[in-house]
């Protein structure tokens, strides 16, 4: 940890599923706290912070849409699940003394701001931590592609992107294939090639147009938000970087 953070501003994408915990659905009030006890260090370093959160621990538009349903449909119910994984991280974040904005993709003024960039920017330079809910706020788009959208929105300088129980990309499934091996490093365009699973190939495609770099690393490990966050080198770094190969120094957790 320095007194200059290496990045200034950052955007966590949390998935549902870290949300989750070891819940079957829903979400862990024991993940929400840790989560929000980390995040209170990072801000702690001098950081700004914005979150863009998932909802698949509560409901999979593309899964529901496979079983028959509209996929538009499918989509904005997907988004509402965002919005209450937002509220409760707002909760989580509020009891450990953070200042918080919520602010939705769609409307709904009752629990959250409308997403306005320039208001966004203003809470962060205020010192609030800011959640972006509702994904981009149309059907077919990821909430990888909001998390790469809205970090290059406000200018941020890095893209966490927080595993369940995996600390980096590997080059096949590390569950099926024990033998996987660890990416340190990656580029854009390997990362692209190899379709290897750090997010959707749109936001990707964004993050490299923007020269925007990513770090995928596992939420559960100890400290593992504020590690990253600090420039500590942790799990696989996405950027234009020369691609190495390198074994991981252990399997992830499992």
């Amino acid at each position: 940890m320095t007194a200059d953070p290496p990045f200034h501003r950052i955007l966590l994408k949390l998935s549902g599923e870290a949300l989750q915990g070891d819940l079957p659905y829903g979400i862990e009030p024991v993940m929400l706290d840790t989560i929000a006890s980390e995040l209170k260090s990072v801000q702690e370093l001098g950081i700004e912070v914005a979150i863009v959160v998932g909802g698949g621990n509560i409901f999979r538009g593309a899964e529901a849409s496979a079983a028959g349903m509209d996929r538009a449909t499918g989509d904005y119910a997907g988004m509402l699940a965002t919005i209450i994984n937002g509220l409760a991280l707002q909760d989580a974040l509020e009891r450990n003394g953070l200042d918080v904005r919520t602010q939705s993709a769609i409307t709904v003024t009752a629990v959250a701001e409308p997403y306005i960039r320039r208001r966004a920017m203003r809470h962060l330079e205020k010192g609030r931590v800011v959640i972006f809910a509702a994904g981009t706020g149309n059907p077919y788009m990821t909430t990888d592609t909001a998390a790469a959208l809205r970090a290059i929105e406000i200018d941020a300088e890095v893209l966490l992107m927080a595993k369940k129980n995996v600390d980096g990309v590997y080059e096949a499934d590390p569950f099926k294939d024990p033998s996987a091996r660890k990416f340190e490093t990656l580029s854009y365009l390997d990362a692209l090639n190899r379709r290897v699973q750090v997010m959707d190939s749109t936001a990707l495609s964004l993050c490299m147009e923007n020269s925007l770099p990513i770090i995928v690393f596992d939420l559960r490990a100890p400290n593992s938000i504020t590690r990253a966050a600090s420039g500590e080198h942790t799990g696989t770094r996405v950027g234009s970087l020369e691609t190495q190969f390198a074994p991981a120094a252990a399997g992830p957790s499992r």
